[in-house]
């Protein structure tokens, strides 16, 4: 056996453990072989086989970065993504965009061909794809996207290039950086004196939050006080879990309604009686008081109304608090009419809204009457739509359209299905529902999941936080891992959760690539439930398409007609994630063609309720995937 040598991807696997990166996802190529031989050194010399940070193979770079991404969101903590030269930079895809919008950190390291082609250098070119992985520019690719990108020109630089990249990718506002090296910068043979001066982050924080200037907080007080019917609109202040009590705390104390634009994160507890819905901004969507309210802060988030959709009343006072990019810069065209927009940490505004609020009671005239009054008509209000998901809930399961002289098929609603979801893992698991966590990217059902799941704890329920599908299945492995072994969100003397659930639709898991997610599931044993909202197709660009055209040729077309169904034969989606995973996972289907003979809607009811039912036990139980293909009316 060789003795050991160290280079500088020693140094740089030793500053990302040091730093607290306990798990890097990774697709090598032939800019890696100084990080292959330094891991296999690590597994030599511990005797463990165990690397740091941990490995976790990805066959797909997508999925890879999906996976860091959920980690980091269930975690709170950065993970780190590895890929190959400019290809495995491109193959990272929509990924990047989620990571950017959701401002999720993410370190993200690629490296490049070496520049020696003569034996100069340890590392030269000794392969013909180098010639043309030579591109002039590899870090265009996601500049855009990055909140910092650099390159590591040596192995005496690369902890500080390293640290400076942590440093920005973990300060507001949070997102993905990119680094980047040659081959023969990584091979540099250094000593191991080096290694073992690598220190951890001390001197390297993150910025400190924002605070609301005394002038805004006691404007936007004030404004709240005298109000007679405030609004707040949020869509991912659930970040942070320390900023949803802050919210139910002022919510409470003022009686303010509170909606959930587009929401990525859970903002406010299901039961709280400030609690009016989601709105996803379609025409007719938004809360009906959004057009009487006098006074809306809007805080954190990325859209609260769409002008020509549903608009408030134009003598309405708009405040924006925002904890890192207020006017959002990297949107081409964004624009709220507004009287005071803040740049300040959701949690601390909140707390300062609150703190000036209580001191200044005294001071509103006839304040009590008013939140009062408003008190009655929120939980009149909240108690009202709790109805309306209830009865939406109890629709038995109903026949399909008949096609030609077939026999007749029958599915159920979205309600319906995620009703018996939930009652389902209430009933079945330790915590009844409250440790569990949800990956929802059900996207033109996203609505009725959202309030369906009528979640209670921060950090329980997450999408992607963009609009590049396929997030879900990577994001739920990289959330086991992160969860089992770091510690969940907001809770992190706990670790695990009873159980991850996946509700994609069946176009997002086909983006996912399944083949890829349920071999790492397998893997490194993160069992997961995933629940396909199958509707044939996909169903957001039809209604795209009906928003501009709602009478044009393509309005009455059925979805394969118009490109953008996958029938008449489309997939079983649960025997792809079966075949990836070797026969490991589970799967089922149910719903249209799988409920083959006639049955009552009583019966098919229980049908539905067993295959979940099942579902939930091989999860929490066998610990393997399931996955659950729910067969909807087609578009």
């Amino acid at each position: 056996m060789s003795s050991s040598v160290f280079t500088a991807s020693s140094l740089f696997l030793r500053t990302l453990s040091r730093a607290g990166i306990t798990h890097a996802f990774v697709n090598w190529g032939s800019d890696h072989p100084a990080l292959l031989e330094e891991l296999e050194r690590q597994r030599v010399e511990s005797g463990t086989l165990e690397t740091t940070p941990t490995v976790v193979t990805c066959p797909n770079e997508m999925v890879a970065l999906s996976a860091a991404q959920g980690y980091a969101q269930a975690t709170g903590r950065i993970a780190a993504v590895i890929v190959h030269v400019d290809v495995g930079t491109q193959a990272l895809a929509g990924a990047v965009h989620n990571v950017d919008r959701s401002r999720t950190p993410v370190f993200i390291y690629a490296g490049a061909s070496a520049f020696s082609a003569h034996g100069e250098h340890k590392g030269t070119r000794n392969e013909w794809i180098m010639w043309i992985q030579d591109i002039p520019d590899q870090t265009a690719i996601v500049r855009q996207y990055m909140r910092h990108t650099a390159q590591i020109h040596s192995a005496i630089t690369v902890e500080k290039t390293v640290k400076r990249a942590l440093q920005i990718a973990t300060s507001e506002p949070k997102g993905p950086v990119y680094l980047w090296a040659r081959r023969e910068a990584m091979e540099e043979e250094v000593s191991s004196a080096l290694l073992d001066d690598i220190q951890d982050t001390k001197g390297w924080p993150a910025v400190e939050p924002p605070a609301l200037s005394a002038f805004a907080a006691r404007t936007i007080a004030t404004a709240l006080l005298e109000a007679k019917s405030p609004l707040i609109i949020t869509s991912h202040l659930g970040r942070s879990t320390e900023a949803v009590s802050a919210l139910t705390s002022l919510a409470s104390l003022l009686a303010i309604p509170v909606i959930n634009s587009c929401p990525s994160t859970v903002n406010l507890p299901f039961s709280h009686s400030s609690y009016t819905g989601v709105t996803f901004l379609s025409p007719g969507s938004h809360w009906e008081g959004l057009k009487s309210a006098d006074v809306i802060l809007v805080i954190d988030s990325d859209l609260p109304w769409i002008t020509g959709n549903d608009r408030p009343h134009d003598n309405a006072r708009v405040f924006i608090v925002d904890g890192a990019d207020p006017l959002r810069v990297n949107i081409g065209t964004w624009h709220i009419e507004a009287e005071m927009i803040c740049r300040a940490d959701a949690f601390t505004a909140l707390t300062q809204l609150s703190d000036t609020v209580t001191a200044s009671t005294n001071e509103a005239v006839d304040l009590q009457a008013r939140v009062g009054e408003r008190r009655k008509l929120v939980e009149a209000t909240h108690a009202k739509l709790v109805e309306i998901l209830e009865q939406a809930e109890t629709a038995t399961p109903y026949a399909l359209p008949a096609l030609d002289d077939k026999s007749p098929q029958y599915t159920f609603s979205v309600p319906t299905l995620i009703g018996v979801l939930r009652r389902s893992i209430e009933a079945m698991t330790p915590s009844k529902g409250e440790n569990i966590l949800y990956l929802n990217e059900s996207i033109s059902n996203y609505p009725a999941v959202w309030m369906g799941l009528r979640t209670e704890q921060p950090g329980c329920v997450l999408s992607s936080g963009g609009s590049s599908l396929g997030w879900g299945l990577g994001a739920a492995v990289g959330a086991s891992l992160g969860c089992r072994t770091v510690g969940n969100l907001g809770a992190l003397h706990t670790k695990g959760r009873d159980l991850i659930v996946v509700i994609v639709g069946d176009g997002s898991f086909m983006f996912g690539v399944p083949s890829s997610a349920y071999w790492m599931a397998r893997r490194y044993e993160t069992p997961f439930l995933t629940i396909v909202l199958n509707n044939g197709g996909w169903k957001s660009p039809k209604l795209s398409m009906l928003g501009v055209h709602p009478t044009g040729h393509g309005s009455a077309v059925p979805g394969t007609q118009l490109s953008v169904g996958f029938g008449p034969d489309t997939p079983d989606f649960s025997q792809i994630a079966v075949a990836a995973s070797a026969g490991w996972a589970w799967g089922a289907r149910i719903g249209g063609d799988a409920w083959g003979e006639s049955k009552s809607s009583s019966e098919l009811l229980t049908d539905l309720q067993r295959t979940i039912k099942d579902a939930i036990r091989v999860v929490s139980e066998e610990k393997r995937c399931a996955v659950v293909d729910c067969v909807l009316e087609s578009i």
